[in-house]
């Protein structure tokens, strides 16, 4: 297969995502729902993620890389952002958000700038720090910016990126995050602003980092992480698997995974295998269609690995992978990981049409677009060892 074919599936396979992508923040209809069916959530508000930071920070280069697939390598090309940017993510990824960048020149306490537009809607404040300058002008411009933001919206979630620390060493970047955190909580709290939490992340667009800081990122801004932690904490406890994140497929950020820790290691290797299965996909999977997706409801994928460790992708629904990771050893009753597989499937089909009907609900009562508060834990399906999963909501999960 000459590059041209290969490039024209991978376009096909872009182009559908691109055009396939749900509308709203209420998540995408699963497979045997109807397309055809009225959208509860259309007009609902998405969340806003803004990206702030100083000029040459690399907020443009994250958002290219980690949302829109852009070579890291690609990014030293990019100009300078001199506007604001408004960017769309419900095109091309399962979580429904807009992502904003800012330019780094930025004068929040100009007249024109309007504070309640920007910060009124905002989910999530990114604040991107260059650990390779001299960051003394960015802490300062830090504290500005979650000062002002804080006052017009304190929902607001505040994330600081200490950006380009692949160029560092280990020792250098602990050093580096211990002084940044220790001097911006200080200028908070020498301003009486104790109750603004900031979140730290060391990231490079160089590694999987990025991705990483942006699963925390994204996964705060959705109200059934609880639930879906809940699930995929039962799923492993009785399958025997180590590990399970649930991808989202297009940008491999991970919305969930179970409540054992996050090793590095084991994350890049579940993103690495979702790029192998679309790639295999696009070159090999797809039939007559070329507009078909690369993934899609038969798509599944099982790596052995020479230290004894299995890698086990299974489709969620046409946006969404569970990713494993077990010892082959306790792979020898597959059937009943796959059982148990169905039934978390099922469940979480239940999670987001309970979260669908409720604000479809609201919305007819209320005539407004306003997002519901509802928590989703207490709607959620039941999670049983002892159910099965029909009128009731409860789930059966066979014991491995």
């Amino acid at each position: 297969m000459n590059m041209d074919d290969d490039d024209h599936y991978q376009s096909g396979y872009d182009d559908h995502y691109q055009n396939s992508f749900p509308k709203d923040f209420g998540y995408a209809p699963f497979d045997g729902e109807t397309e055809g069916s009225m959208d509860p959530l259309a007009g609902e508000q998405k969340p806003r993620i803004l990206l702030m930071g100083l000029r040459r920070s690399g907020k443009s280069s994250i958002q290219k890389v980690v949302f829109h697939k852009m070579s890291p390598n690609e990014t030293l090309f990019l100009e300078s952002t001199n506007k604001i940017i408004k960017d769309d993510i419900s095109n091309s990824s399962f979580v429904q958000f807009q992502i904003w960048d800012f330019p780094g020149q930025i004068d929040f306490f100009d007249p024109t700038f309007d504070s309640d537009m920007i910060f009124g809607g905002c989910g999530a404040l990114v604040f991107v720090i260059d650990a390779q300058d001299d960051y003394m002008e960015a802490l300062n411009k830090l504290h500005a910016t979650v000062t002002k933001a804080n006052k017009v919206n304190q929902a607001i979630k505040f994330e600081v990126f200490i950006h380009k620390v692949d160029g560092l060493s280990d020792d250098c970047k602990m050093e580096t995050q211990r002084d940044i955190h220790t001097r911006a909580n200080d200028d908070l709290a020498d301003a009486g602003c104790d109750q603004i939490h900031l979140s730290f992340h060391l990231t490079s667009i160089y590694d999987h980092s990025i991705f990483e800081a942006f699963s925390k990122v994204v996964q705060k801004l959705i109200p059934q992480l609880p639930t879906l932690e809940n699930l995929l904490n039962i799923l492993i406890s009785n399958s025997a698997i180590e590990k399970a994140f649930l991808f989202d497929v297009v940008s491999k950020i991970y919305i969930a995974t179970d409540s054992s820790p996050v090793d590095m290691q084991s994350y890049e290797l579940c993103c690495d295998m979702i790029d192998v299965v679309i790639d295999v996909s696009c070159i090999y999977g797809l039939r007559e269609d070329l507009e078909a997706a690369a993934f899609d409801n038969q798509s599944s994928s099982l790596i052995k690995l020479n230290n004894g460790t299995i890698l086990y992708l299974r489709e969620v629904n046409k946006f969404l992978a569970l990713v494993c990771i077990l010892r082959e050893d306790n792979f020898d009753r597959q059937g009943v990981i796959d059982y148990n597989f169905l039934c978390f499937r099922k469940a979480i089909q239940q999670v987001f049409e309970l979260r669908n009907k409720a604000l479809a609900a609201t919305n007819m009562t209320n005539h407004s677009s306003s997002p519901v508060s509802t928590s989703e834990t207490s709607n959620a399906p039941t999670v049983s060892q002892t159910g099965t999963i029909g009128q009731n909501g409860t789930v059966v999960i066979a014991q491995s």
